[in-house]
């Protein structure tokens, strides 16, 4: 008898068919002996109409506030899945995340787990019954009901998977795998049979909607084989794995574009020693990630301070931002929402040369320029603006030879 985790994001959920047809996928792997672990997100669109209805009451909702509404997304599947296992004659349980003893901090919207006590997980596995959690969600240590951020209930499958050992995780989705570019924006992407942790997680992060990266993270420090695959068909999808010898004979494995970060710049800040560590560390006590930063050369004693933060963060930022142009005595704050950071990943980037060259290469020949650029070991990512970034995309995965598969193959959108 083995353990799977199964996660189904909302696509999968969306309408009374397909919760149908999710179920039984989860009868299927319950008949072959296994014990079952099913984590749902919300359905289809449920937690926008949920973030439009707050903004409906007011313009600043509290984080608190929110995290109870929008938990009530993951609670109504749930409730509707275990409803479709009952129907089919099997026994199943639903559970928040809370009942299921996953315990995060207090960060409301975007917070992180500390721990899971599985105890009641493993008493309703021990008498064969299927369990249901609600993904994306936990309590915290005052059991005030938090929220994981933006696709994460592929975290809580993820954590759930690592501490019962599970022996994989399926991830099912409203694709057939990992590709190297997104299928609807890239008509001929390929789909990738294996990609190493350290590729989707810099994908992931990158903008490639396929898997949170927090769960990425997950998975890779405790060894969780993942499984993406596809929901409504029964073909093999894309394995998740520790990196392998051969993986690096191909340079890059596929290129992402994200419209989810804003540009700041704080213009003329004091060229002092220090004043970089008090601009980041204002910006971290309020919580916001920052992505890539540039700093001008000096010019007559002042610089100027660039830096991207995630869109959905911008307005705090903006208001971090004025208060350090405030104590620092920089000169003015300006920003940018309508950029796209384009980026190209593959571990085969660390043996071979060239790369950014013919990234850049690309651009040039498209007449689009780039803002800002930043590496990694395996990765190349440019700032670039919006209205150019579906462009961009399709011209790189081109010129990478990523979109060169058969007529047969492609995808259809």
């Amino acid at each position: 008898m083995g353990l799977i985790v199964q996660k189904f994001g909302g696509t999968s959920v969306a309408n009374s068919e397909r919760i149908r047809t999710a179920a039984k996928r989860i009868v299927e792997a319950y008949e072959a002996g296994n014990q079952v672990i099913v984590v749902v997100s919300a359905r289809g669109q449920t937690t926008d109409e949920l973030i439009d209805l707050a903004h409906e009451i007011t313009d600043k909702p509290s984080t608190r506030e929110m995290d109870m509404l929008m938990s009530t997304g993951e609670q109504i599947s749930v409730a509707l899945v275990a409803m479709a296992i009952h129907a089919l004659g099997y026994p199943a349980v639903s559970f928040t995340g809370g009942q299921v003893g996953i315990v995060t901090d207090s960060y409301h919207t975007k917070a992180r787990i500390r721990n899971i006590n599985a105890q009641r997980i493993r008493k309703e596995l021990d008498n064969r019954t299927i369990v249901i959690v609600a993904g994306f969600q936990g309590i915290d240590a005052n059991e005030n009901i938090t929220t994981l951020g933006r696709g994460g209930s592929d975290t809580t499958a993820v954590a759930l998977a690592a501490i019962m050992k599970a022996d994989r995780c399926d991830i099912f989705t409203d694709v057939e795998g990992i590709y190297t570019a997104d299928p609807r924006k890239v008509p001929y992407a390929r789909k990738l049979s294996t990609i190493s942790y350290d590729e989707i997680l810099e994908l992931a992060s990158l903008g490639a909607q396929v898997m949170h990266s927090r769960s990425i993270e997950f998975a890779k420090k405790y060894n969780v084989t993942l499984q993406v695959r596809s929901s409504f068909n029964d073909k093999e999808g894309t394995l998740i794995c520790k990196e392998a010898k051969e993986m690096e004979d191909i340079v890059v494995s596929g290129v992402a574009v994200s419209k989810d970060d804003a540009k700041i710049t704080i213009r003329a800040v004091p060229d002092v020693p220090g004043q970089a560590a008090k601009i980041f560390h204002e910006i971290a006590k309020r919580n916001i990630n920052v992505d890539m930063i540039i700093q001008n050369a000096s010019i007559e004693g002042r610089a100027d301070v660039t830096y991207t933060v995630p869109r959905s963060d911008l307005r705090e930022a903006l208001n971090v931002a004025e208060k350090i142009k405030k104590d620092l005595g920089a000169n003015e704050v300006i920003h940018d929402s309508k950029i796209a950071k384009l980026s190209v990943v593959g571990i085969g980037m660390r043996s071979h040369c060239g790369v950014a060259e013919k990234m850049f290469r690309v651009l040039a020949d498209e007449k689009i320029n780039i803002q800002m650029i930043s590496t990694s070991e395996i990765k190349i990512s440019c700032v670039i603006d919006e209205a150019h970034a579906d462009r961009a995309l399709r011209a790189v995965h081109t010129a990478f030879g990523l979109d060169k598969v058969e007529k047969e193959e492609v995808v259809k959108v």
